[in-house]
């Protein structure tokens, strides 16, 4: 996703919940850091996850490794000439059978496509459009 910022906005909005918790969780236990354990909330939906940061390359990329579900996911921050930024994100680990980890991989690239549409609203216009929020208005039922 190309979000129309600076590298050193963009890597600041995932690192730091204060700027995050306006596109995706509502909670964390603080700013992601180099080998840091990290707590995430979604106190909407009643359900959190902690994080490891793996490695840290700060305005470029970052490597976490979730605690539930062991996954590792890579975020990439590509700075452009026009000030904009390429953010890329891969997501791998999911285990079980192939018919097992395709739907886990189709939810995950929908989940985080929609974190990406919620940040660049958010950085480019200062809008919080409630993505994660309002996709299950009634609860999560997982």
């Amino acid at each position: 996703m190309l979000i129309r910022k600076p590298v050193e906005d963009v890597f600041e909005a995932i690192s730091n919940p204060e700027i995050t918790t306006r596109f995706w969780f509502s909670r964390s236990s603080g700013k992601l850091a180099p080998e840091k354990k990290v707590r995430w909330d979604w106190e909407m939906f009643g359900v959190g996850d902690t994080l490891t940061v793996k490695e840290y390359e700060e305005n470029s990329r970052l490597l976490i490794e979730w605690e539930s579900d062991p996954t590792i996911v890579e975020w990439r921050f590509e700075p452009r000439d026009d000030a904009s930024t390429l953010v890329t994100i891969s997501n791998w680990g999911f285990t079980g059978t192939c018919e097992e980890v395709l739907p886990q991989a189709v939810d995950s690239k929908g989940g985080y496509t929609m974190v990406l549409a919620g940040m660049k609203a958010w950085l480019e216009f200062g809008i919080e459009l409630n993505l994660v929020r309002d996709q299950f208005p009634d609860g999560c039922s997982a």
